[in-house]
């Protein structure tokens, strides 16, 4: 049976039938073919035309003509439509024509580095275990330099790889702090490969372009001014993101001439169980009741989940069920992919997907990224995934191979799901986000100005010429040298620490280090995995149900300081969830942004957040109902970020709010205040690319700073990065897609899908609706 006689019997079956709220179909489309350039080196070609490749994409001819001309590249394409070829021909070909030349690509994740890796040795043939260049049809040495690589391979890779394939975290921590082994490679680079770049946005892009500042300057230091490329998945703003990112001019490829085969997206929506409350079936459920199907009708499938405990627990699931209809759940193979995971479980699974092994995996958005991970057919997205971007590249997992494929959204009772139901033509128009970020961010330029320091000393006359912005570069300096960390004579400030600052810095997220989880059980002492600090707090507290690879542990201590978390084997029939409380001090009041809408006042400004990890929840497997609860004995953390605070009046009479709205008492107005919070949270992320735990929401009917009603907006990230700046210019839109989804719902007391449960009711709703219109001046 075909994939499309199966899927025709999946949707015809009335278990997901009635609740299909949408079928599109994307028409397959044919590729638009142009030559190989006359030039192209014979040997490159013939690659090309083993590998089944008789002629070039369109956009892949651009891109070499872009790149062989010298101007700094950013090609932004669908998935799978060829974009390693983009930059691989250009970039080979100067260094076949000049041996001394060199090129770093740098990948976000390991796992991308490993995939590039085994695309390029299909190039140039067969390269010797070693690095060995004897018997390839192209000799260039290919070699991966990251935390992975052996001390006996870094060497050779130094001294004789003509690419070198790293990520971020490498090349800020390991290659620029010792950029003196490194004379060989720096002197001779012509060319920086930087793939995925729509991920490079928020505070980590911040960090990106901080960190490739630094990288053009040790490289112009050592005589080289190198060509950048850039690639990524459709954005809003591919040419100015790039441009942010290198701080230079970019030339944008954008058109596609790549073909596609034909995609069938269905969104569904599941049924509600509770009309009165709004409350639908769990989305892990029925993620997991579509992957189930795709499986047993023999469709290899992906679904793609938000987080790594649902990632485990929706993997248990299809692996329970398969258990249950099939002996050895009949050769169907199911596993959770996540971050987190050791390097060689990682590989194993990717390895089995490739190799047809694996017929199922649920993972985190870590596969959505381009990963070679063979023909799967299916894609279903548990909720979702944050932005359109992210979506279309998760859909997009399926039907690499250009034949028929489906993606399944599975929608949850969020307002911003049910927006996405309620409007299916916004939803196949495919909106391209806008990604941002802040080069400038006080708290990550400061860092990576000691760490440049610690590199290469600063001179007046470069801070003059531009690279760091010349006078926060200079206050940054100053202030290093009041502490002791530089001293400034001769026209050069000079490193003076013992210490070495690249090994505090942290590129995607706001602690350097991570905190290992280790198996106690009956004394093994065996590191199991990893997580970053703030989300350990949040998931490794002691009493937490860790989930490994299908495993159940129970955290039995949490040590922050020196980052080691301790578990053992355990066997239950729930899962835990951490409670965050929020409290914010307003620091500063910036700017007053105008026009504000009706009766209120928007102000700009820094803030400190402390967030406490106070409790947590025990939800039970498959009902998801709440058996209890559990204290935290944690301390609170501290940050400073930038928000955006909605002031409205104090007097319950103004204009501003509707009718009635004066006689509901404070407690009635704070829930209807907190609905709107929780509704513009929700709604956010459809205007701007990020996440909705990127930016934080608190209401307050009461606010001890100003004396009035308020509503914070803030950056998660410490320092900000931008999306509060954003979200302030974007009000009237955002408000209004609030106002509209709140307006339609058709619950009468508030639920998950508009404002919330409210457990005032009716009367509270009508106010937060009727506010929330005039708040959008409709």
């Amino acid at each position: 049976m075909t994939t499309e006689d199966s899927l025709s019997r999946i949707l015809s079956d009335p278990a997901f039938a009635p609740y299909i709220g949408n079928i599109q179909k994307i028409p397959a489309k044919d590729g638009i073919l142009v030559p190989f350039p006359e030039n192209l080196d014979p040997r490159l070609e013939e690659s090309c035309r083993d590998r089944g490749m008789k002629q070039l994409y369109s956009h892949q001819r651009e891109s070499w003509a872009s790149v062989r001309g010298g101007s700094h590249t950013v090609i932004v394409t669908p998935t799978a439509s060829g974009k390693t070829l983009c930059y691989n021909l250009p970039v080979m070909q100067t260094l076949l024509e000049n041996p001394d030349a060199r090129a770093l690509y740098l990948f976000p994740t390991k796992a991308l580095s490993q995939d590039q890796q085994n695309e390029i040795n299909g190039m140039v043939g067969n390269v010797e275990r070693g690095g060995g260049l004897e018997g390839s049809r192209i000799p260039l040495r290919v070699c991966i330099y990251d935390g992975d690589t052996p001390q006996s391979l870094r060497n050779d890779a130094r001294d004789k790889g003509r690419i070198i394939i790293s990520n971020p975290d490498m090349l800020h921590s390991g290659v620029l702090p010792n950029h003196t082994r490194w004379i060989r490679f720096f002197s001779n680079l012509k060319f920086i490969v930087i793939d995925e770049m729509h991920m490079y946005r928020g505070i980590f892009g911040s960090h990106m372009a901080n960190l490739l500042r630094r990288l053009l300057r040790v490289a112009r230091f050592y005589g080289s001014e190198p060509v950048f490329i850039l690639c990524s998945a459709t954005i809003g703003n591919p040419g100015e993101l790039a441009e942010k990112l290198i701080g230079a001019p970019v030339n944008l490829i954008d058109k596609n001439g790549a073909p596609s085969g034909e995609k069938t997206v269905i969104l569904y929506n599941p049924p509600l169980v509770d009309a009165v409350q709004g409350i639908r079936r769990s989305v892990m459920n029925e993620s997991q009741r579509w992957a189930l199907s795709f499986l047993k009708a023999g469709i290899k499938t992906i679904l793609f989940a938000h987080s790594r405990v649902k990632t485990e627990v929706i993997a248990s699931y299809i692996n329970d069920s398969l258990a249950n209809v099939f002996n050895q759940n009949h050769g169907i193979t199911v596993v959770p992919y996540r971050g987190g995971l050791l390097p060689l479980e990682r590989r194993k699974i990717e390895k089995g997907l490739r190799e047809g092994d694996i017929q199922g995996v649920v993972s985190t958005n870590a596969l959505e990224l381009g990963i070679d991970i063979g023909g799967l057919d299916a894609a279903v997205v548990a909720g979702f995934p944050g932005s359109f971007s992210s979506f279309w590249q998760q859909a997009g997992r399926a039907g690499r191979r250009r034949g028929a494929s489906v993606a399944v959204f599975i929608a949850s009772a969020s307002p911003l799901d049910q927006y996405i139901m309620n409007h299916p033509d916004y939803f196949f128009a495919r909106p391209q986000e806008t990604a941002w970020l802040d080069p400038d961010n006080p708290y990550v330029i400061s860092d990576h100005i000691k760490c440049a320091a610690f590199e290469l000393p600063f001179t007046d006359a470069e801070l003059e010429r531009g690279g760091f912005p010349e006078t926060a570069a200079t206050e940054i300096l100053e202030y290093l040298q009041e502490d002791g960390i530089l001293r400034h004579t001769g026209g050069r400030w000079h490193w003076s620490d013992r210490s070495y600052p690249a090994e505090a810095v942290s590129l995607r997220s706001a602690t350097a280090d991570n905190v290992v989880v280790v198996d106690m059980t009956k004394g093994r002492n065996a590191v199991i995995g990893e997580m970053d600090r703030p989300s350990a707090r949040e998931l490794l507290f002691p009493r937490a149900i860790y989930i490994h690879l299908g495993r159940q542990y129970v955290v039995t201590s949490l040590d922050i300081p020196n980052r080691r978390a301790e578990v053992e084997e355990t066997e239950v029939n729930y899962y835990t969830d951490a409670v965050v409380k929020t409290d914010i001090k307003v620091l500063s009041e910036d700017e007053r942004i105008e026009p504000a809408p009706q009766g209120s006042e928007v102000i700009l400004g820094d803030l400190l957040v402390r967030t406490q990890v106070s409790k947590f929840k025990k939800i039970r497997f498959h009902t998801h109902e709440n058996i209890g609860f559990g204290e935290i004995a944690l301390d609170a953390e501290e940050h400073e970020t930038r928000g955006m605070i909605i002031l409205m009046p104090e007097a319950p009479d103004s204009p501003l709010y509707p009718p009635g709205y004066a006689e509901l008492d404070e407690a009635a107005r704070a829930e209807a205040l907190s609905g709107i919070g929780s509704i513009l949270r929700s709604v956010a992320p459809f205007f701007l690319l990020c996440d909705r735990r990127d930016i934080g929401f608190a209401p307050r009917v009461r606010d001890p700073h100003f004396g009035c009603p308020a509503l914070y907006v803030f950056d998660s990230a410490p320092g900000g990065s931008g999306l509060s700046e954003a979200l302030s210019l974007r009000l009237p839109e955002v408000f209004a897609a609030a106002s509209e989804r709140a307006r339609t719902c058709g619950c009468d007391s508030g639920c998950p899908s508009c404002i919330g449960v409210l457990a005032t009711g009716a009367e509270v709703k009508s106010a937060a609706v009727s506010l929330l219109a005039a708040l959008s001046g409709s």
